[in-house]
């Protein structure tokens, strides 16, 4: 991300960095998820003990500003937002991997029994 000039690119590079950062977390849970928007929804619901009520709105927003970016050129990102990637991508990843070193068994099979819960119940 420090070494594209393009903000199209840093912002494309930051939010990647962003989800698969995220991503790496529900690997290790064994969870498996694809779709962007489920991946955040699956952190806000089951790994509020890990992030802050602003970590998956962060990433949300992020999500919205890569789309932007890429793939509409009358749509532009606000500095604010664009700034805000920048600069905080690097602490996000960094909190992932201290939570990758944290999620052991215990806490491991917390997450799957809740996840199960809440998919019996929509059935």
């Amino acid at each position: 991300m420090r070494v594209n000039v393009i903000k199209d690119w840093k912002i494309s590079t930051a939010y990647y960095t962003l989800y698969f950062s995220l991503y790496s977390i529900l690997t290790k849970i064994g969870i498996k998820c694809e779709i962007h928007s489920c991946t955040i929804a699956f952190a806000k619901r089951f790994l509020r003990e890990f992030f802050s009520e602003e970590d998956p709105d962060f990433i949300e927003d992020s999500l919205k500003a890569r789309i932007d970016s890429q793939y509409y050129i009358d749509r532009t990102v606000p500095d604010e937002q664009y700034n805000k990637m920048v600069k905080n991508t690097p602490w996000f990843l960094v909190k992932c991997k201290s939570i990758l070193i944290k999620l052991n068994e215990k806490k491991i099979n917390e997450v799957r029994k809740k996840f199960k819960k809440a998919l019996a119940e929509k059935r």
